[in-house]
């Protein structure tokens, strides 16, 4: 190379490292922007004082941008994580561990949840469980998402409309809603126009995203409503915000009361990562990225265990917030480390400004980072597919009719359920040999192909486990008897990585219950574990070196034949 052309990838190099340099200043002043409002604004619908949301972005933001691994995850309180954390927790604060007892408080139950749901994302990942957001199907989680942003939309309301909803009428979404269309009387007209024009405000700035118009409505809303002096009209403020600074505190519960605590939080342990994965796999994927399932559970729960400590709220990787992180062209974990530091110089000097924040204004800013969670797109595709419509269903009507928490644990229990009766329910195909292609595929998707002579070739669609192994052994024996000139069985494990001791058991009584009729089974595609495994626990049958075969080709030539 050229002294020239190297002087030019110098330059090249550093000019790239000035223009990344820039972008993540650009981009952490833009998620700074998005975070100040949605902190406010979650702290609402978590039922706690505004300096427990502030304190997780803090806390969130610095850890990840010390650990974490992606590029552009912004990882701080989430709509979802909020809303669900605070139903844990009234759950928690309204019985104690005899169910009657009112022994722990809101505040205290919240922070033990955030710090039991960070532990075990903490031991999940040590113990490298990173497929753990796989136990939530995509269709139950944007049902879950989707329904719980209709919940949080109708219970902004009257907030939205400045009144108070009574506890007599009801929290559930369709009391609230039904409450709200039948006492207009009891619309502010203050409130209601000034939540229209901050409506309009913001969907007037949405045509240009890399403004931060939550954070510019609420500026423009504190101005006017000091400048007019607003709440003489009847428009009511937040009202005081202190920020007394971070403390460690440890949640003192007795034995009894974290194991409540820990009963609940698999829930929101679950929707923290899944919600979190699902963002920045996402990107990872968009953008080329790489990234490790198990080291972003490490980090996760770091992040939480910091946060409950410092009294903070549960945090993730919430979608909107890192993607608005990677539109404004956020290079490297540095523009989470710009958010934090803008984040703390506003509240050293901005915080007590917060305080003239109409609640009708921080009504809409909740509504706008939950209105791209309300397009049906994401639930119409899947629908289309006419796959998992069940699944989405479920999901949308749990949380509808049961509430936020056990709406999460029932669409948790549908993705389970789900998977559970797929596998137990396995498709066990009737290979056939494709022409003099020595290639061996299902009968029923190929009606050309032949059957051969006294034998008969099975291969279940699923892995054999204990909830599979019995189904797939009476169907293969069904098979057999309906076809009275078969000798040998020929079973295809290329589903089976390995067998469970269920799956052992039950290929053994297969087996004894096959020689008692003077039929042969025997293993094709048996993988390398399974080969192990047989050959120690039945030797003198399956385990034989010649009753497995790396192919059904080899099973089936003549020279294969040796038993």
């Amino acid at each position: 190379m050229s002294e020239r052309s190297s002087a030019a990838v110098l330059v090249s190099h550093g000019s790239d490292g000035r223009l990344g340099w820039r972008a993540d200043v650009t981009a952490g002043l833009c998620v700074a922007g998005i975070l100040m409002p949605e902190a406010v604004a979650y702290a609402g619908l978590a039922q706690l004082p505004v300096v427990h949301a502030l304190t997780a972005c803090l806390m969130g933001l610095l850890i990840y941008a010390l650990l974490g691994g992606s590029r552009y995850a912004v990882v701080a309180p989430t709509s979802s994580t909020a809303t669900l954390g605070a139903a844990a927790a009234l759950g928690l604060a309204a019985r104690g561990p005899d169910g009657l007892a009112h022994s722990i408080g809101f505040v205290q139950a919240f922070m033990a949840l955030v710090l039991a749901a960070g532990l075990m994302l903490m031991l999940l990942g040590a113990a490298r469980q990173g497929q753990l957001s796989a136990y939530v199907s995509r269709p139950v989680l944007r049902g879950f998402s989707f329904a719980l942003a209709i919940t949080i939309v109708i219970k902004q309301l009257p907030d939205a409309l400045g009144f108070k909803l009574p506890a007599a009428s009801g929290g559930d979404p369709l009391h609230v809603l039904v409450y709200t269309a039948t006492h207009v009387a009891l619309w502010q007209p203050v409130a209601v126009l000034v939540a229209l024009v901050a409506g309009a405000a913001m969907a007037l700035l949405r045509r240009w995203p890399q403004w931060p118009a939550s954070m510019l409505v609420m500026v423009a809303a504190i101005a006017l409503t000091r400048l007019l002096g607003l709440p003489a009209y009847g428009l009511e403020v937040v009202g005081q915000v202190d920020f007394a600074g971070l403390s460690l505190t440890v949640p003192r519960l007795s034995l009894a009361e974290w194991l409540q605590v820990i009963e609940l939080a698999v829930g929101l342990m679950v929707l923290i990562f899944a919600e979190s994965w699902g963002s920045m796999r996402t990107l990872a994927l968009l953008h080329g990225d790489s990234l490790n399932p198990n080291r972003e559970l490490l980090v996760l729960g770091a992040c939480n265990v910091g946060a409950a400590l410092c009294q903070g709220m549960p945090v993730g990787g919430g979608f909107s917030a890192s993607v608005a992180n990677s539109a404004a062209g956020a290079r490297s974990r540095m523009a989470g480390a710009v958010a934090l530091a803008m984040m703390v110089l506003v509240l050293l000097f901005a915080l007590p400004a917060l305080q003239m924040l109409p609640r009708s204004v921080l009504a809409v800013v909740v509504i706008s980072a939950l209105w791209h969670a309300l397009s049906p797109k994401p639930l119409v595709a899947v629908w289309r597919m006419r796959r998992d419509r069940v699944l989405i269903l479920g999901a949308v009507v749990a949380v509808l009719m049961l509430g936020v928490l056990h709406g999460m644990m029932a669409a948790i229990g549908l993705s389970l359920v789900e998977a559970m009766r797929r596998f137990s329910e396995p498709v066990v195909h009737e290979l056939g040999e494709l022409g003099a292609s020595r290639n061996f595929v299902a009968l029923d998707m190929h009606p050309d192909a032949q059957i051969l002579p006294r034998t008969l070739i099975v291969r279940p669609e699923a892995p054999l486990f204990f909830a599979s192994a019995e189904r797939v052994g009476s169907a293969i024996l069904s098979r057999v008897r309906s076809r009275s000139d078969i000798d040998k069985v020929l079973l295809s494990l290329e589903e089976s990585a390995d067998l469970d001791s269920t799956a052992v058991e039950c290929l053994m009584e297969l087996n004894q219950r096959l020689a008692r009729d003077g039929r042969t089974l025997m293993l094709v595609r048996v993988k390398d574990p399974v080969r192990d495994l047989l050959q120690r626990c039945d030797p003198q049958g399956l385990g034989q070196a010649e009753r497995m075969f790396w192919s059904v080709a080899d099973a089936v030539r003549p020279s294969g034949m040796r038993i």
